[in-house]
């Protein structure tokens, strides 16, 4: 017999689904020719009422709140009654991501002598330490910042920095904290119900995330020794495959993935680096397809842990469009120019 706190938890969480931002909408946007008017055609769904309430003006006033609004749901969800403790173990690993941005953050500070923006969400902003952390002066100020919020884990990634701040150690010191991150989630996924969907959806997202590194480090003329800064535990890329990967041409990047489901994904960023020679689409085209196959992979399951990583996605979905649109709205770039690179 079905658990009633996951049947519960899946129907709020599927009633919460209906509430988020729907292709139609993004169609509408196109059309406006400000913020003013794109927050308007929103202001039925859940993020477009929270934004409502609040003074913005600027796409940093927007930006900032979308962050916050996700934090805010996340609490929300962990606050419930009936939350099964699966659920709410998932959601707090599952956010530390945005603690690894925000550390990375400060490293990328302390190198270039200036206090950094951070995202508010995790376990540091939870705790009050954003502003610390952004004013990091040197690696000992982040270590300590995370041993007071039981992030730990974390310090090693951090030591070889700590002894050489040079550039290629800041690279090594940031692959490091992603290797603890997707190695505490694969450990997590062991020990959950459904885990085996999760960890193959993980390890999906490692082999993009390791495809983006190396599309990059080959753009850069630097794949040789790119490989050296991917991350452990991906389904079909590792180990030597990575390492064929790293030393090829960007154009015969797809052939190499041809046995495996990378291979369009491979060709279109080529495609579309070789059009626009801008290095950022290859993040926009790889966090589409991490989407993509998360859809696949998480959105249909039920009554399990996943149903809370799906929501997770969703809400990361959702402010990923809405800031790349309102971005361009504010810059004057004719959204329709931007609509490839949207999850819909």
């Amino acid at each position: 017999m079905p658990d009633p706190k996951y049947a519960f938890i899946s129907a709020f969480l599927k009633g919460e689904e209906t509430k988020t931002i729907a292709p139609g909408h993004i169609d509408r946007m196109i059309s406006a020719s400000n913020l003013q008017d794109a927050l308007t055609i929103i202001r039925e769904t859940d993020v477009g009422s929270y934004l409502e309430a609040l003074p913005i003006r600027t796409f940093e006033d927007v930006d900032e709140n979308l962050w916050r609004y996700l934090a805010l749901r996340v609490r929300d969800v962990e606050s419930l009654k009936f939350v099964p403790k699966e659920i709410r173990r998932l959601s707090e690993a599952w956010v530390v991501k945005y603690d690894v941005f925000n550390i990375k953050a400060a490293l990328e500070g302390i190198s270039a002598g200036r206090k950094v923006s951070m995202i508010p969400v995790g376990i540091l902003h939870d705790n009050s330490l954003l502003d610390r952390l952004s004013s990091a002066a040197n690696v000992d100020d982040i270590i300590q910042l995370l041993v007071e919020c039981r992030l730990g884990r974390y310090v090693p990634a951090l030591e070889q920095y700590k002894m050489s701040e040079s550039t290629k150690s800041k690279l090594v010191a940031e692959a490091r904290l992603d290797n603890t991150y997707y190695e505490n989630m694969l450990n997590l996924s062991k020990t959950l119900s459904a885990g085996e969907v999760l960890s193959k959806t993980l390890g999906l997202t490692i082999d993009l995330t390791n495809l983006q590194i190396i599309a990059r480090g080959i753009i850069m003329g630097r794949g040789a020794e790119i490989a050296e800064f991917a991350i452990a535990g991906g389904y079909m890329i590792a180990g030597q495959a990575l390492k064929d990967l790293s030393s090829s041409d960007l154009a015969d990047v797809s052939t190499k993935l041809a046995d495996t489901p990378y291979r369009d994904i491979a060709k279109e960023l080529v495609s579309s680096y070789e059009t626009t020679k801008d290095i950022s689409v290859v993040s926009e085209i790889v966090d589409k397809h991490k989407f993509r196959l998360a859809k696949e992979m998480l959105s249909s399951r039920l009554s399990s842990p996943l149903v809370i990583a799906w929501y997770l996605i969703l809400k990361e979905i959702e402010i990923r469009n809405l800031r790349l649109v309102l971005k361009a709205i504010v810059d004057g770039v004719p959204v329709q120019e931007i609509k490839n690179l949207l999850v819909l």
